[in-house]
């Protein structure tokens, strides 16, 4: 691995008007605030959004419609977030990441203005194309700018940030709506990211690129087609249609099609959107695995935990973002420990081992929640599963990015993001799935027809209507919730297995730091061959690679 050194002028920082030199982490501390803010952007959209549905329903109609205003956005948020990787790495990070916030923006202004709800769910998708480039291009972003034994300690800031917004979006999405109007829960997005891209614009410098071979249209098209299948049925099965309904049977057989005619496509490309030989690194695809894992149990865990504490603990809907305050509480403080122990020991492999196990543990606990478990007792169990989140949601990232080569920090920030992703439509499907059918069951079990006759058309009930019930039915369908749960998080705790077995196998490849005696990768460790080498660096990379911006290029 060719080894670059940093000129002098460069490890000293830029040079003010003044005359005197800039402190680096100065401009690190600007370009990371702007980072953090496109970061909640796209974190707290859909739980703001959330909020205001019923109220967007009641002046716009559209009833029959309202799942595709979530649909549309998650579907365009997971197709192109390959392609703003690919499309970074090609053509320059910062002109894709600034391009995503604005489409972002247009988006979140054009939903503001919809008049009909076929208008906002055609404006949804507009966001979500944006969408899909915000997250890609933080985590690429970072990738690019900071040295990798620094950037566990920035990524697990943006865990942070991705917990406040679960926290906040709820909170933030019902004082909007009830004291602005349902249209200030987009609108709301402009004047944050404005700032962002203002703060982007004038603070980040990375070199410029422009490949002259042509993007691969066809693989572009085959992977969005596929992703858009696997979304659709994760969304429709067991819910709009059967899942042996010829409609997701079709889906299915679309989706396949296209993924394998994808991976074909792949192997014959110019510039790869996905280039396969990422996955020859053993991390890289270990990373995957367990991304997709988390992705499955974290989603599926915010899906149940609130539901059971309002139906089965009698929790207010209103502070429904709260109720998850001590997994993601937990979550938040244990990523920001582990991103610096990584940063001040430059290891990692203990953080998936013990985030593996704690997860298994964590949900397996919840499994065990009835209708006589306290508050306490199950905010116990969530702060053990937050912690487990907490010690993989950004070390994951970590991993992966520093598993390839600069060139290939686009894709390689978009797949983990996409597996992740994913994940969580899947988890939200099947752990769904599984409740759905446990309620019913129990429903039918313990109040015969009647019980069944309630959740005929959902097993998801909301405070007001269970309050109508009468008080034999509402005891079942109590006992049916924990029931639900129960299998629910059972299912999760043997998924959550397979991310602790594939820790193990996770090779540590010491993160090389900025100082002068990390000034190549060989000094860092044992020496590796092959696709788990370290191909990282902010003062160096690869021979042959794309150059990397050091940190006092910033400005």
């Amino acid at each position: 691995m060719a080894e670059i050194k940093e000129p002098k002028e460069q490890a000293e920082g830029p040079e003010s008007p003044a005359g005197k030199a800039e402190p680096p982490q100065r401009s690190v501390r600007v370009v990371m605030l702007a980072l953090m803010v496109t970061m909640l952007l796209a974190m707290l959209d859909n739980m703001i959004v959330g909020t205001a549905m019923p109220t967007i329903v009641g002046e716009l109609g559209g009833l029959e419609h309202l799942s595709w205003v979530v649909t549309a956005y998650t579907l365009a948020t997971a197709a192109s977030t390959p392609i703003w990787g690919k499309l970074g790495d090609m053509y320059g990070r910062k002109g894709a990441f600034m391009t995503s916030i604005v489409i972002f923006l247009v988006g979140s202004a054009t939903s503001g203005m919809a008049q009909d709800m076929g208008q906002l769910i055609g404006f949804r998708a507009l966001q979500g194309l944006g969408a899909g480039g915000l997250m890609v291009g933080v985590m690429a972003i970072i990738g690019d700018l900071v040295p990798p034994r620094e950037r566990g300690k920035y990524q697990g800031m943006m865990a942070g940030v991705m917990a406040l917004a679960m926290i906040g979006g709820p909170l933030v999405g019902g004082t909007v709506t009830d004291h602005w109007g349902w249209r200030w829960s987009f609108y709301i997005n402009l004047p944050l990211g404005v700032v962002a891209l203002l703060a982007v614009s004038a603070v980040l410098h990375l070199p410029k690129k422009r490949s002259k071979v042509r993007i691969d249209y066809l693989g572009a098209a085959l992977l969005t087609v596929g992703i858009t299948s696997i979304v659709l049925v994760t969304t429709w099965g067991g819910t709009e249609y059967a899942w042996d309904s010829a409609v997701i049977m079709e889906l299915i057989g679309i989706g396949v099609a296209s993924l394998i005619g994808f991976l074909f496509v792949q192997t014959k490309a110019a510039e790869p959107i996905m280039p396969l030989h990422i996955f020859k690194s053993r991390n890289f695809a270990l990373m995957s695995v367990i991304g997709f894992i988390t992705g499955f149990v974290m989603f599926g865990a915010v899906l149940f935990l609130p539901l059971y504490q309002q139906s089965v603990q009698g929790a207010s809907a209103t502070n429904s973002g709260l109720l998850l305050l001590p997994m993601l509480g937990a979550m938040m403080v244990v990523s920001l420990i582990a991103g610096r122990v990584t940063t001040n020991t430059g290891r990692y492999k203990v953080f998936p081992i013990v985030g593996g196990a704690l997860m298994v543990v964590g949900l397996f606990l919840l499994a065990q929640m009835d209708t006589d478990t306290s508050r306490v007792t199950s905010g116990l169990y969530m702060a053990v599963l937050g912690a487990g989140m907490g010690c993989l949601m950004q070390i994951t990232m970590l991993v992966a990015q520093n598993s390839v080569e600069m060139k290939d920090m686009g894709v390689g920030s978009s797949s983990t993001t996409l597996f992740r992703t994913l994940g969580s439509s899947f988890g939200v499907a099947i752990m769904g799935a599984l409740f759905n059918n446990r309620v019913n069951d129990v429903m039918t079990e313990r109040a015969g027809s009647l019980g069944g006759n309630v959740t005929e058309k959902s097993a998801q009930l909301d405070a007001a209507s269970l309050a109508k019930l009468p008080e034999a039915v509402r005891d079942a369908y109590q006992h049916a919730v924990s029931s639900g749960t129960h299998s629910a998080f059972l299912l999760g705790s043997a998924i959550g297995v397979v991310a602790l077995v594939a820790a193990f196998f996770v090779k540590e490849v010491p993160l090389r730091g900025a100082g002068p005696k990390d000034s190549g990768p060989e000094d860092s460790g044992p020496k590796e061959t092959g696709a788990d080498k370290p191909v990282e660096g902010a003062a160096g990379d690869a021979a042959g690679a794309a150059p990397r911006s050091t940190v006092a290029e910033v400005v």
